[in-house]
């Protein structure tokens, strides 16, 4: 088992990925962001810090954040609190933009070669949320499209529940896919407060 004190200090050491995160459109230098300890409860896996959590040091301080905080019904003070809640994404580091200003994918390596350690370190949690296809796949295997997990929420539920990333980007995929607000959502919430306590 991985030394769980010691874990989070070598991921942000980590400079893996220096050299392509200098060749992408934001020439940025790696910053992993690092949220989890061990005894939480929940896990919110996600994709890659953006941005502005590049900049913040703190997983999801941007709008993607308060649409998941919704979508979890949870306050800032209990979606922080790392004793309660991990948020451990596919990359640590934000992966950069594109020449279209484009998000780029997180770096398969990332997840090659911390993302065991992480869960092996955290022992068993009592609720998973997937946040976006690259958990999706990660954490169930399989390469079926973001709807057709999502959709299928009832197979891995109570435990894991898979869900569309809260990129303002996915506004659209949301009032089209109304079931996911009014089946799987109150579901997913009363599980989280069940959880959390």
């Amino acid at each position: 088992m991985p030394d769980i004190d010691t874990l989070p200090d070598r991921i942000r050491a980590c400079r893996l990925c220096a050299d392509r995160f200098a060749g992408t459109a934001t020439a940025h230098t790696p910053k992993p962001v690092v949220w989890f300890r061990p005894g939480a409860r929940v896990l919110i896996a996600g994709q890659a810090p953006g941005a502005r959590v590049h900049a913040s040091g703190r997983p999801f301080t941007d709008p993607s954040g308060d649409r998941l905080r919704d979508w979890m019904q949870v306050d800032q003070a209990t979606f922080y609190d790392k004793s309660r809640v991990a948020i451990v994404p596919m990359a640590f580091c934000f992966p950069g933009y594109d020449d279209r200003n484009a998000d780029l994918p997180p770096p398969a390596i990332c997840a090659r070669t911390w993302h065991d350690q992480v869960m092996d370190a955290l022992g068993h949690l009592d609720l998973i949320l997937l946040v976006g296809g690259h958990a999706h796949r990660w954490h169930l295997g399989g390469k079926a499209s973001v709807t057709e997990t999502v959709s299928n929420w009832r197979r891995h539920a109570p435990r894991v529940f898979a869900l569309p990333h809260p990129s303002w980007r996915n506004t659209g995929w949301l009032k089209k896919n109304t079931w996911f607000e009014a089946d799987l959502l109150p579901v997913m919430r009363a599980r989280v407060h069940e959880v959390l306590g």
